[in-house]
């Protein structure tokens, strides 16, 4: 079982730089990926970053690949996801997500989300 709170997210403006955090609480965290997803109104809810707990085998959707970094803190079992150079297309809810499941990249592929944090961004 895990649990995971998201927060850091606000109103920003197109080229700012805006860091999201992701709580995880669990006996067993270092089994986990864990992973930041995002909808935005009116789209499906799509991958965006992956990393597993030890820090190591970060991936990135083509979309934010060079400006995005997720990374892990396992002192403060936090995941963070650090947007560089945010676009107004970067608008949406972001999702904290975790699975046991390596390489795993779809929504039925993790069993755990936050309630997820808002992002505008301002053009």
């Amino acid at each position: 079982q895990v649990q995971l709170v998201e927060s850091g997210g606000g109103l920003v403006q197109a080229g700012d730089p805006l860091r999201l955090s992701c709580a995880a609480s669990g006996r067993t965290l270092f089994r986990y990926i864990i992973a930041w997803f995002r909808q935005a109104p009116g789209k499906e809810r799509e991958f965006v970053a992956r990393i597993r707990w030890t820090g190591t085998a970060g991936y990135y959707a083509d979309s934010v690949e060079g400006r995005f970094t997720i990374s892990t803190d396992n002192a403060r079992n936090s995941v963070y996801l650090q947007m560089n150079g945010v676009k107004y297309e970067d608008t949406a809810v972001y999702y904290c997500a975790a699975t046991t499941t390596y390489y795993a990249i779809r929504v039925d592929e993790y069993a755990y989300w936050g309630q997820g944090t808002q992002v505008t961004v301002s053009s």
